[in-house]
C-alpha cells in the first residue's frame, strides 16, 4: 500500500466517508475531531455518534481503519484526513436490516458523503431488494461510491447489499494475498483488500486492540483507498474513481475473477505511479452497457505459477500485502454478519 509515500501525496482531506454501522464512538483517541454527529436511523435516537456506547465496536472499528491518526498508540488508518459520517442502522441483534440502511445511504449523500462504507452483508428477502436499489441509485446518481462486504460464510450464495447492481463488492484476503477462505464470492465482486488477522478495538477492553478476520475491513479499506484518490483528483467524478481502482487493482490470472473481482486495492498505483485512465465521467465501470471492460492492470510475477495454484486463489505481490498485513495503517475488522461474531484475540 506504500501508506507512509502516499500521505505526502494524499490523505482523504476534503472526502467525507459514511460509515453505516452500528454508529462510531468518536471519543476514542484516533478519531476525536473527525467524526461529524451523523443519525440513527435504527432506534431513532438522533446522532449516529455512539459515544462510550459503541458495545460491539463495529462501527467505530471501520471508522478507524478508515480515517484513524495515532499520535502515540493505536490505529491509523489509510486515509487519515478524511471525516467520518456515522449513520448508526443496527446493533448486534440486528444488523443488515434493510429499511434503515436505505434511509441511511439517502442521507448520507445528501449530507455531503462522497463515499459510503457499508460492512454488512446478509441474505435479503425479495421485498427488501427493491428498498437497497432504490437507495443505491439515489446514492449512484448523487455521484458517490458505495461499497460494501461481499460476506463472510465462504459460499457463493450472494450477500446483501453486496450483491445491488451499482454496489462495489469487495472480498478479503489472507496474508499470502490470496482469497480468504470464508470471503463470498460470485459474479458481482468488483475488488478485494487484506481482510485476515487484522487489529481494531476490543469489545471487552475499550482500551485495548484485538485481532480480527472479515470482509468487513477489507471494505474499509477499499472505501478508504477511493477517499485517497479522490483528495488528490477532487475534478473527478465517483465514476472516474472508481474505474481508476478497477484498472490498477492487483491480480495474478483473468479478470474479473468471480473471487477477487478485479484484483487488490492499489491506490498507490494512482497517486505515487500515476497509472489509469479516468475515462468517462458518466458511465459506471460496473454498470454501463456502454462502457468497455477495465484494462488489465500490469501485475508482478507471483510467487508460484497459477496452474499450480487453487482455482479460487490469486497470488499478489507479496512485499505489497506484507506491508499491508504489518503497517501501523491497516487494521481490518471482521465483517459483523447477523449471526455471526468476531474472534477477538488480544
Amino acid at each position: 500500500m506504500q501508506s507512509a509515500q502516499v500521505w505526502r501525496v494524499a490523505t482523504g482531506d476534503g472526502i467525507t466517508v459514511a460509515v453505516v454501522d452500528t454508529g462510531v464512538d468518536s471519543t476514542v483517541s484516533e478519531l476525536r475531531g473527525k467524526v461529524l454527529p451523523g443519525h440513527d436511523f435504527y432506534e431513532g435516537r438522533g446522532r449516529g455518534r455512539t459515544d462510550g456506547d459503541d458495545t460491539e465496536r463495529h462501527g467505530t472499528n471501520m471508522a478507524l481503519a478508515i480515517a484513524g491518526r495515532v499520535d502515540e498508540r493505536g490505529v491509523t488508518g489509510i486515509a487519515p484526513g478524511a471525516r467520518i459520517l456515522p449513520i448508526r442502522v443496527g446493533d448486534k441483534h440486528n444488523f443488515g436490516i434493510a429499511r434503515p440502511a436505505a434511509e441511511g445511504i439517502r442521507y448520507a449523500v445528501d449530507n455531503g458523503a462522497k463515499v459510503i462504507n457499508i460492512s454488512m452483508a446478509g441474505t435479503a428477502r425479495p421485498t427488501d431488494r427493491p428498498a437497497w436499489q432504490a437507495a443505491v441509485d439515489y446514492a449512484l446518481r448523487k455521484g458517490a461510491i458505495v461499497f460494501a462486504g461481499a460476506g463472510n460464510d465462504g459460499s457463493g450464495v450472494p450477500q446483501y447489499p453486496a450483491a445491488i447492481p451499482g454496489v462495489v463488492a469487495v472480498g478479503a484476503l489472507g496474508r499470502d494475498g490470496t482469497r480468504a477462505g470464508f470471503s463470498n464470492h460470485g459474479d458481482h465482486l468488483a475488488l478485494a483488500a487484506p481482510g485476515v488477522d487484522m487489529p481494531g478495538r476490543c469489545t471487552a477492553d475499550k482500551a485495548e486492540y484485538c485481532a480480527f478476520d472479515g470482509t468487513s475491513h477489507a471494505t474499509a479499506i477499499a472505501s478508504a483507498s477511493a477517499a485517497l484518490i479522490w483528495s488528490a483528483h477532487p475534478e473527478w467524478t465517483g465514476n472516474q474513481v472508481l474505474r481508476v481502482m478497477l484498472q490498477t487493482a492487483g491480480h495474478v490470472g483473468p479478470v474479473p475473477s468471480r473471487f477477487i473481482g478485479y484484483g487488490s486495492v492499489r491506490p498507490a498505483q494512482v497517486l505515487l505511479e500515476g497509472k489509469g485512465d479516468p475515462g468517462d465521467p458518466d458511465l459506471h465501470p460496473l454498470l454501463d452497457a456502454r462502457a468497455s471492460t477495465p484494462p488489465a492492470p500490469a501485475t508482478a510475477a507471483p510467487a508460484k505459477p497459477l496452474a499450480e495454484q487453487p482455482p479460487d486463489r490469486f497470488p499478489l505481490r507479496t512485499a505489497a500485502l506484507t506491508a499491508v498485513a504489518t503497517a501501523g495503517g491497516l487494521l481490518v475488522l471482521l465483517l459483523f454478519l447477523r449471526h455471526r461474531h468476531p474472534k477477538e484475540r488480544p
